[in-house]
């Protein structure tokens, strides 16, 4: 599953892409829409750099900068500045993003925010000086063949930039593998725009265009997940389970979820190894059975909601949850324990402890009494009360 979420953010941003170069290549536009389509650049940066401002994605909005620098170089330079910048620009806008995808997202008016700033300054003045002092040979030198291909021959790029481009897009690639999330793997597809537009250079203001949506879109999508699922469990928050509460029906169960003696195992083992106890129970709820949805409320408490099921059908499941999650114990190690796996094992293991994790559960089902939302979630909160009253490690209903 875990997978397949993974490869819905590439795909989502590729079906993009691949509308755009059909776009491009086969169908064009017709006469009616083509003020709409200059237009689109210019409203796809300016909604990229307004979002990635006020949502502080300093990324999103250094690469859109990057790409608009870029644009206006190709526009507005003589013939032979043309031709340089068609050279050097697709060496240095893929590595811009490679970079700007690997460094960590800070804000715009930080230390950080200023290297940014000052790499992109440095960039275009030695780019500018070499252009003054030694044009002809820094095009002569990255127009030389690395390789011989029959393919690579007919390319409009110079196969040095061929290469960089390559090996920027496995970066990114690589970079999404280990942090597959929508703003990372439109930093893949933004590349493979820019690309194009150095492959038409005639319509790179399309593809620059397309370089901001494919940005925007992802920031979009990065934000909506921010508000609506809990960064700690990847559990939905609580805000998703309001939202599905309004369209939820008429007939459902809800259940709320309470992690036992949570405040002991903190004061205790310390908050890092709490925020493992609220994963691991959170892998638990995200298996329950019977169609449960299952939500992060808030602290150590949780909700599952059970669609179109009334507390007869709800219980056998909510039972099977508490025996799952109070099997699934976890070894507290030691702090000094060695970072590296001995070679050799020991049968004693100080400073290893197994913590028993049991989670109280209250249900209540929507009938006459309890119509609302609001009323249901109060009725299954007191019904974990009397769960916890009770001894805990228990499923109580209102």
């Amino acid at each position: 599953m875990q997978l397949l979420r993974s490869l819905l953010l590439l795909i989502i941003p590729g079906t993009l892409f691949f509308a755009a170069l059909y776009l491009h290549l086969e169908v064009g536009v017709p006469a009616k829409w083509q003020p709409l389509l200059a237009l689109f650049p210019y409203l796809a940066v300016i909604a990229g750099l307004f979002l990635a401002w006020r949502f502080n994605r300093t990324r999103v909005l250094w690469a859109i900068v990057l790409i608009v620098i870029t644009e206006r170089a190709l526009m507005l330079t003589t013939p032979f500045g043309r031709e340089y910048t068609l050279l050097v620009a697709p060496i240095l806008v893929p590595l811009n993003l490679v970079l700007y995808n690997w460094w960590s997202e800070r804000g715009l008016f930080t230390l950080h925010g200023l290297l940014r700033l000052i790499i992109l300054l440095l960039q275009l003045g030695g780019v500018v000086w070499l252009y003054l002092i030694k044009a002809g040979e820094v095009m002569a030198w990255l127009s030389r063949p690395l390789f011989i291909s029959a393919f690579v021959e007919k390319a409009p790029l110079p196969q040095i930039v061929l290469l960089i481009m390559t090996l920027s897009l496995i970066a990114l690639l690589f970079r999404f593998c280990l942090k597959p999330e929508a703003l990372e793997g439109s930093f893949c597809w933004t590349l493979l725009a820019v690309a194009a537009g150095f492959w038409w250079p005639d319509h790179f203001a399309y593809w620059s265009g397309i370089a901001a949506f494919l940005l925007t879109i992802a920031l979009v999508e990065s934000s909506f997940k921010m508000a609506f699922n809990d960064e700690l469990t990847g559990l939905p928050a609580r805000r998703a389970m309001n939202e599905f509460l309004l369209k939820v029906g008429r007939r459902y169960t809800v259940a709320m979820v309470d992690v036992d003696h949570f405040k002991k195992v903190n004061d205790t083992h310390g908050h890092d190894v709490g925020d493992q106890v609220l994963r691991m129970v959170a892998t638990c709820l995200r298996r329950v059975t019977g169609g449960g949805r299952a939500y992060r409320y808030g602290g150590e408490e949780f909700v599952v909601i059970f669609p179109s099921k009334d507390l007869e059908r709800t219980l056998p499941h909510l039972e099977e949850l508490r025996e799952t999650i109070g099997r699934a114990g976890f070894v507290v190690r030691g702090r000094k324990r060695p970072k590296q796996k001995p070679e050799t094992s020991s049968k004693k293991r100080p400073g290893k402890a197994m913590l028993q994790v049991t989670v109280s559960i209250g249900a209540a089902t929507r009938d006459d009494k309890n119509t609302t939302s609001e009323q249901l979630l109060k009725a299954a909160d007191q019904a974990l009360y009397k769960a916890k009253k009770g001894g805990r490690n228990q499923v109580c209903t209102a």
